[in-house]
């Protein structure tokens, strides 16, 4: 059985600020820090063979704190960079709401590009690692369409909304997926006050 936790990454000023991040490449702030060495906390516990990232800063940044304690391979993969917002990237939902009131966002990447690049990138961790158990810290966005997909839409994108450092975990077993838990943040300290 092929076992992935999905991470999503740890918290930026943007997010605090409900900003659209997309493709731009914006660093944790401190609680995304925090949030991070938490997860390590959490998922040392557990036994990895590998550490997946998107290569943009907040997800590299929040992988690498996880694996100060996890101590495994870390491999950047294209296919889990969050998606391209187009025009609509740095705006908050509230100028978005204003500028782009049916959320048609001009050069947005569109849905079936999304879930074909993130499903390839689901389909060759399989494939490299097999019947093991790997860490992908990646967005929000990311992370919604793999459950969406796995789902046939019952939860994720549009459905489901992920809290930064959230962790969702699916299993590939007899040429199957399951989805067996999404949006756990018990090991966060910031929503457990």
């Amino acid at each position: 059985m092929t076992t992935i936790c999905l991470v999503r990454h740890g918290e930026t000023d943007w997010n605090l600020k409900g900003k659209l991040q997309g493709r731009t490449d914006i660093p944790l702030n401190e609680a995304g820090i925090l949030q991070a060495e938490e997860c390590s906390e959490y998922l040392k516990s557990f036994v990895w063979d590998a550490l997946v990232t998107s290569p943009l800063m907040r997800a590299k940044q929040t992988a690498e704190i996880i694996n100060i304690k996890i101590k495994v391979p870390l491999i950047e993969m294209e296919e889990f960079l969050e998606r391209n917002y187009g025009d609509a990237e740095g705006l908050t939902l509230e100028e978005r709401m204003r500028v782009y009131p049916d959320k048609i966002y001009p050069n947005q990447e569109d849905q079936v590009s999304l879930r074909n690049r993130v499903m390839s990138g689901i389909e060759k961790i399989v494939e490299d690692f097999g019947e093991r158990r790997i860490l992908l810290v990646a967005h929000g966005a990311i992370i919604n369409g793999i459950l969406a997909n796995l789902s046939n839409g019952e939860i994720g994108s549009g459905k489901t909304k992920l809290m930064n450092a959230c962790i969702s975990s699916i299993h590939f077993h007899q040429e199957e997926w399951k989805i067996e838990n999404y949006n756990q943040i018990s090991h966060l300290s910031c929503y457990n006050n």
